[in-house]
This record gives C-alpha cells, sequence and structure tokens, in this order.
C-alpha cells in the first residue's frame, strides 16, 4: 500500500514537471496570441465603441460608429467595390489554376521547367509585383497597350479609366494562380487511379470520366482553396493602395484600403475598427454559407465510389 502511494505520487509529480515544461515551451506561442493577436482584437472591439482620434483619449459612444456606416457613401461603394472584386477574381482564379492543374498533370515536355514558371510569380514580393504591373498597365509605353498597338488596337488608360481600372486589378489577381494549381496538382495526383480504370470498364469516355470522378474527387480541393481565396480577396489593400490610391473616382476603393484611410489618414481609428468588425461579421457569413453548401456539392472518396 506505502509502495502504491509512493509510486502514485512520483507519477504526479512527473506529470507536473511535464505539464510545467509543455508550457514552458509553448509560452513564446502563448504571449505571442495574447499580446500581437486576441489583445488587437479585444482593444478593436473597444475601440469600435469609442471616438477615438488618436491625438486624444477615446469617449464611449456605444454603436453610433456601426450607425453612421449606414449613411456612409464611400463604405458603400467600398463594399460593393470588394464584392465585385471577390465574386469575380476568386472564380477567374479557380477556373484557371484547375485548368492549369490539369494542363501540368499531362506527360508534356519540360514539365518541371513549366510548374516552375507558372509557380514562380506567386514568390515574387507584393510591392515587386505591383510596380511590375504598374508598367505593364501604362497606357503609353506599358507591355499590354505595345502588344495591342501591335496588331492595330488603342488600348484603354487601364488604370486611369474608371471603367477599367477594377478589371485590371481583377486581371492582375490572376498573376498568382500558381500556388492553387500546385494544391490542384496535388489532389489531382491523389485520385485513385482505379476510379478511372471502372470508368473505363463502364466505357466513359474522357469527358465523362473528367466530370464523374475528377471533378467530384477534386471537390474537396476546391473547397479549401475557395474559403482561403475568398478570405485574402475581401483583405486586398496593398495592390490598390500603391497604383490607385482607390481612384479614379474611387472604382478601386476596396475595403481595406478604406478601412486604413479612415484609421490612418483621417485618424478615426474608432470608425475604423467599427469598419473592421463590419469586414469580419462579412467573412464570418460568407464562410459559413460556403461551408453549409459544401454538403450539396463536396464529395469524397467513398461517396464517388458508391455513385
Amino acid at each position: 500500500m506505502t509502495q502504491h502511494r509512493t509510486q502514485s505520487r512520483h507519477l504526479s509529480a512527473l506529470a507536473r514537471r511535464e505539464a510545467i515544461e509543455g508550457y514552458l515551451f509553448i509560452s513564446p506561442w502563448l504571449l505571442g496570441l495574447l499580446i500581437f493577436t486576441l489583445g488587437p482584437i479585444i482593444a478593436s472591439f473597444y475601440f469600435s465603441l469609442t471616438d477615438f482620434e488618436v491625438v486624444r483619449a477615446p469617449t464611449w459612444v456605444g454603436l453610433q460608429n456601426f450607425g453612421r456606416l449606414w449613411g456612409d457613401r464611400l463604405f458603400w461603394q467600398a463594399l460593393k467595390v470588394s464584392s465585385i472584386y471577390v465574386f469575380t477574381a476568386v472564380p477567374l482564379g479557380l477556373v484557371l489554376s484547375f485548368a492549369l492543374a490539369m494542363l501540368m498533370n499531362q506527360r508534356v515536355r519540360y514539365l518541371s521547367l513549366w510548374r516552375t514558371i507558372y509557380y514562380v510569380p506567386t514568390l515574387v514580393p507584393v510591392i515587386a509585383s505591383t510596380m511590375l504591373w504598374l508598367w505593364i498597365f501604362n497606357p503609353e509605353f506599358g507591355l499590354l497597350n505595345t502588344m495591342l498597338r501591335s496588331v492595330g488596337i488603342d488600348g484603354p488608360l487601364w488604370l486611369g479609366h474608371s471603367q477599367w481600372a477594377l478589371p485590371s486589378l481583377i486581371l492582375m489577381s490572376l498573376w498568382t494562380v500558381g500556388g492553387p494549381m500546385l494544391i490542384y496538382l496535388a489532389g489531382l495526383q491523389g485520385i485513385p487511379t482505379d476510379l478511372y480504370e471502372a470508368a473505363d470498364v463502364d466505357g466513359a469516355g474522357g469527358w465523362a470520366k473528367f466530370w464523374a470522378v475528377t471533378v467530384p474527387m477534386m471537390t474537396p480541393v476546391l473547397f479549401f482553396i475557395l474559403i482561403m481565396n475568398t478570405i485574402f480577396a475581401f483583405q486586398v489593400f496593398a495592390q490598390p493602395f500603391i497604383m490607385t490610391e482607390g481612384g479614379p473616382r474611387y472604382a478601386t476603393l476596396f475595403y481595406v484600403l478604406y478601412l486604413y484611410q479612415n484609421a490612418f489618414k483621417f485618424f478615426r481609428m474608432g470608425y475604423a475598427s467599427a469598419l473592421a468588425w463590419v469586414l469580419f461579421l462579412v467573412i464570418l457569413v460568407l464562410t459559413a454559407l460556403i461551408i453549409r453548401s459544401s454538403a450539396l456539392w463536396v464529395f469524397y472518396e467513398g461517396e464517388v465510389r458508391r455513385r
């Protein structure tokens, strides 16, 4: 009995020691989470309920900042611009990256080189790629208009025209389809070959196998990329900030750019915090809808085999 108690105390002491050592090892991450993530989140929620202009102490105003949003024309313009960008650039990127992945999954010459070429743009820093695209969109000596002039077409002003500025940024977003392409490619190479063999036995052709096997098996990958790209697209900032500053005529006033202007240009930190929480809610609701809808269109291997 005494020996059993001694062993129990020894195990308890060992468990406490291991727990303490575990917490010590993860303490840098916990401190980083509290200081750099949870702390700012809580602070932003508090500031969203105050009138805070940086140079003076915040004063409590309750939900007044959120109420101001309804009458703010630029708020609705920023939400409109970001929504158009998300619902246009994200589907285009999904389709193009999937098409490239299908092409890269074939037996073609210099396959590794082509994969590298398509992936390299994702490694270029945002600022550097933005400066490159500023030259490409230059109406006088940019690459696009130079190519158009070579075939007798006068190119538009691109970033300088209110009707072309947002489509230009959407076109620029396709520059980084190489990242999702690699994820798609990994998914394509993970599809069991026996599914295609079974389709061959049933006499299915290329298109039939694509729609009955490839697409259903790739829906989990598509689901992941759709959620991540939607979240990232709503937070686009650097490109419009550097290239257009929201113009011309607010045609590229992205939501995060408008948030930044209120916070660091007009020093309306309380109002900017309210904008940040509205964006969080918009992304949360949209993500929840995508997840909720996944039961209708996302299939997994066992479900595909039963079809």
